[in-house]
């Protein structure tokens, strides 16, 4: 018995030393896979053209390759850019317009968006804060030439994309202002139709937004009245004064009024609302 132990226990050691063996033995490193890379030679702007002085070409050693990666300079020179670029970033497909579509404005514009531009004034840019890459909200103000009981003034559009602030499509790096008359927005066909009439009916405002705050905000508006504490929102529907059938007539009461006291170069005078 003793014997037939101690071969036991000889024989499970060899077998526990091969196998300790085999786990150890070093496996054979992957060969990595190579390959050129273009890459950003310097920083490059929003809309421009890449010039061979933009590109340069590296090796790129690993089994991983960026999705769309551009490997030969002569398939990015003349493109657009339509993200900017960083120093030493790759050249991915995604990042430049097609072939002949050259750079600018028209090459950053999404498929199925628009660019419309629209005049604005100090007050309605923010005091020159609208800049490219700003998000901004619109508001519609409507007066009494409108057609309207009373002016009103409601949010139209939400989070909308600043392209750019007169000719510039770059934002200034130090946040500086821009005054500029003219602003262009990226905005959807549906959109660029509201925007337009809008500008045409009434007075147009902009009201700048973190461009982290992306959620939309359910408003009513406001109206005149509401700023001397009457209802937000919609006036409500008029009442018939037609009596019902057979009942008798309701004598009309005199309308409610707002007689607010302005003064004005020592004059006084009554306004009525």
């Amino acid at each position: 018995m003793l014997a037939v132990a101690l071969a036991s226990g000889g024989l499970a050691a060899l077998l526990a030393l091969r196998y300790l063996r085999q786990q150890t033995t070093p496996l054979a490193a992957a060969v990595p896979r190579k390959a050129n890379m273009v890459v950003a030679a310097r920083a490059v702007p929003m809309g421009s053209v890449l010039s061979e002085q933009d590109l340069k070409t590296i090796e790129w050693s690993g089994g991983a390759l960026p999705i769309g990666y551009v490997g030969n300079p002569a398939d990015a020179v003349g493109r657009g850019v339509i993200t900017s670029l960083q120093e030493n970033e790759p050249i991915l497909e995604a990042k430049l317009a097609g072939k002949g579509a050259g750079g600018g404005l028209p090459v950053i514009v999404n498929e199925g968006m628009r660019a419309l531009s629209m005049r604005v004034n100090e007050v309605a840019g923010v005091s020159g804060f609208v800049t490219p890459n700003t998000r901004v909200d619109v508001l519609l103000t409507l007066n009494n030439d409108a057609n309207t009981n009373e002016a009103a003034t409601r949010i139209i559009m939400q989070d909308v994309l600043t392209l750019a602030a007169g000719q510039t499509i770059q934002p200034d790096k130090d946040g500086k202002p821009q005054s500029v008359p003219v602003v262009t927005f990226l905005v959807s066909p549906e959109q660029a139709e509201t925007l337009a009439l809008a500008s045409q009916s009434g007075s147009i405002q902009l009201a700048l937004r973190n461009s982290v705050d992306t959620a939309e905000v359910k408003t009513q508006g406001t109206r005149v009245s509401a700023l001397f504490g009457g209802p937000i929102g919609r006036p409500a529907a008029r009442k018939s004064n037609r009596p019902a059938r057979g009942a008798a007539p309701v004598p009309e009461s005199a309308p409610s009024q707002t007689v607010v006291e302005v003064y004005q170069g020592g004059v006084r005078t009554l306004k009525r609302f």
